[in-house]
């Protein structure tokens, strides 16, 4: 359709009658008034338009200045492209002749007024603030602590604030990214200090979060895991995102009041080296001149070259072995004949020992238990060890024990089990025992046990366990030791044994615990224990106090040494040589923030010369070791059983 050049959008619509003119207006179906299909463009004229053509109105018309193509650039664009002329005409149309431009939405209004948009900036100085602040310890996350000055706040605007608008946006996507990243760290950090008691290592732990994955859905089900992951994930990214918005608008305010932010920065820096050096505190311990994050990121920065440093050394220390060319008739040659079960009770630490809100229970366990194994002829020394764990990742523990190096991290534990150093089970398959693993935790296939050295491996799939878990544990630890009695110990005609068990009724979430049957023949295959799960304490009501955490691990502890000290009672024979131990304190939700990493380790046997052989440590004389007793490494026992039970030293 062709338009003419002078004709607007709104003159396609029926004309409004003019209440002055007296006159109807024109019908546009009629043909006399109708234009034709396509008019000829009138030449541009310089005279008036009559009276007749304009519309009536109460004043004096007034004269419109003429416009040329010359005097208006955009008629002159016009005249030149009348097709663009067109389209623009037509377009309006399709559009159902509205306006053109584009209204801003109903939130892009909301957030524009002056009070919201303050508001965000407030918003978004408060959270760069809040990172720069955040501590990396649960106990540290107080009013305190933001009550200080940070001059990484200071450095911060100074940067910014002399950059160009695009430096400053690049500079301040990757401060954000940085800090964001920092923040997610030091949330890590306070779960890793609350179980395991130590900082999250960026470089080294990263393959525990597969761990924590199966013991979240182990525990809590495959919902509550992906919950739980899923959390972690959008959390982690929805904090960088955060920072990265909030530093760019203040950045963006800061540019436009480049002087004020100056002066804010300088004066920030004063106040911060004042108070510095006057050593000014608003909390107790707690400096107002803060360098939090620059001192954080330079520890994890260290932190990170020492742990690269320490696993290209780690290589060295394996091959130093002083074992391992020992000749096979030269290896445990003092325990020949004897059936040697290494058992590692779950979350057994120095704390269930002599924490007073467990020496009660547990001490009672161990004093009975020892007048029980007294009066069956068995004798028991107990001493400390020192884990290289704490709160959970038991492998590491098991790991240092049995190969005499310090397995602190899923790293070592990697290069440790690729090689071939020799360990206890190896040490007695070479010399000649029947070695077995007993892991009723493992629910998969578990390639190390080549390196350690088993021949068997029994576990959670094969057991024939037909109850309940209880929470994390696939199975009773009664129903564990009962079963490896019927498949491997009162087998008749074996070889001598040589066996690790894990024991697991202790594990978090100590809910619900199984009971413990006198009669052992009432276990059968499991089925016993439903009713039992089904009534016990469950997970939710446990866990909804602190002290309901610690009664229960305090049960559980009691139930499991209950289980073993029972069991050596009326299963152990003349040739049974049982080493019990903890493998790591419980969380710091039991055992508190500043507990050892110390755990008890007990040797019992019947034949007296297998204790004469451990004299010279200095252990305590039954199940429970002193206040006093010696304390080791927890690496520094595989050397010393192989010396003490050796043909010599070494």
């Amino acid at each position: 359709m062709c338009v003419p050049h002078d004709v607007q959008p709104t003159d396609l619509a029926d004309p409004q009658p003019n209440p002055d003119s007296g006159k109807p207006p024109a019908s546009s179906s009629s043909p006399a008034s109708s234009p034709s299909p396509c008019p000829e463009p009138a030449a541009p004229s310089s005279e008036k338009p009559s009276a007749a053509d304009e519309p009536a109105t109460d004043e004096p018309a007034k004269p419109e200045p003429e416009v040329t193509p010359e005097a208006d650039p955009e008629v002159a664009e016009k005249e030149a492209a009348p097709e663009a002329v067109e389209a623009e005409a037509v377009a309006p149309v399709t559009a159902d002749a509205g306006d053109d431009t584009k209204t801003p939405g109903r939130v892009r209004r909301f957030l524009d007024k002056p009070w919201v948009s303050r508001g965000l900036t407030v918003f978004a100085a408060v959270v760069v603030l809040g990172a720069l602040l955040y501590p990396n310890v649960l106990r540290r996350l107080t009013l305190g602590s933001f009550a200080r000055i940070p001059i990484e706040a200071a450095v911060l605007i100074l940067v910014l604030v002399l950059l160009p608008r695009r430096p400053r946006i690049a500079v301040g996507s990757i401060a954000g990214v940085a800090l964001g990243w920092l923040l997610i760290q030091k949330s890590l950090d306070m779960g890793w200090f609350k179980t395991l008691a130590r900082p999250f290592d960026v470089v080294l732990d990263w393959e525990l979060f597969d761990d924590t994955y199966s013991f979240i859905r182990d525990s809590y089900g495959q919902l509550g895991a992906y919950a739980a992951a899923g959390g972690v994930v959008f959390g982690g990214l929805a904090a960088i995102a955060l920072m990265v918005w909030a530093i760019l608008r203040v950045a963006d305010v800061m540019a436009r009041h480049r002087r004020r932010a100056a002066l804010t920065a300088t004066g920030i820096a004063s106040v911060w080296m004042l108070t510095l050096a006057l050593g000014v505190q608003l909390v107790p311990g707690v400096p107002v001149a803060a360098r939090t994050t620059a001192t954080y990121a330079w520890d994890r920065a260290w932190q990170a070259k020492n742990g690269i440093a320490n696993e290209a050394a780690f290589a060295g220390e394996v091959s130093q072995d002083p074992f391992g060319d020992t000749p096979p008739d030269q290896l445990l040659s003092a325990l020949k004949g004897k059936d040697v079960v290494f058992a590692f009770v779950e979350s057994y630490g120095r704390n269930a020992v002599e924490s007073p809100e467990f020496v009660e229970g547990t001490g009672t366990v161990l004093a009975e238990g020892d007048a029980k194994l007294k009066q069956a002829g068995f004798g028991a020394r107990s001493g400390w060890l020192t884990s290289p764990t704490f709160g959970g990742n038991s492998w590491l523990a098991h790991s240092t024990l049995l190969s005499g190096l310090w397995i602190n991290n899923q790293s070592r534990y990697r290069n440790l089990t690729a090689s071939d150093r020799l360990t206890v089970t190896s040490g007695f398959k070479k010399a000649g025992w029947d070695t077995v693993s007993v892991m009723p935790g493992a629910t998969r296939a578990w390639p190390e046990g080549k390196f350690y050295g088993y021949n068997r491996v029994w576990d959670s799939r094969n057991l024939g366990y037909q109850g309940p878990k209880f929470s994390w544990a696939q199975m009773p630890d009664q129903y564990t030791l009962k079963k490896f009695t019927e498949l491997e110990y009162a087998k008749p005609g074996r070889d001598n044994l040589f066996v690790e068990i894990p024991l697991i009724s202790s594990h978090t979430p100590w809910a619900p615990i199984p009971s413990f049957f006198p009669d052992w023949n009432q276990v059968g295959d499991g089925s016993i224990y439903r009713e039992i799960a089904d009534m016990g304490e469950q997970k939710a009501d446990v866990w909804a106090s602190t002290e309901s955490v610690r009664t229960e691990y305090g049960r559980s502890i009691q139930y499991t040494l209950t289980t073993l000290i029972d069991w050596v009672q009326k299963y152990g024979n003349d040739d049974l040589v049982l080493v019990y131990l903890g493998d790591h304190q419980p969380s710091s939700v039991v055992s508190g923030d500043n507990a050892s990493h110390d755990v008890p380790i007990t040797l019992v046997a019947k034949d007296p010369k297998v204790l004469e052989k451990i004299d010279s440590w200095g252990w305590a004389d039954g199940l429970k070791p002193q206040a006093t007793t010696p304390v080791w490494q927890m690496n520094q026992f595989r050397d010393k059983f192989l010396t003490a039970y050796g043909p010599g030293e070494h």
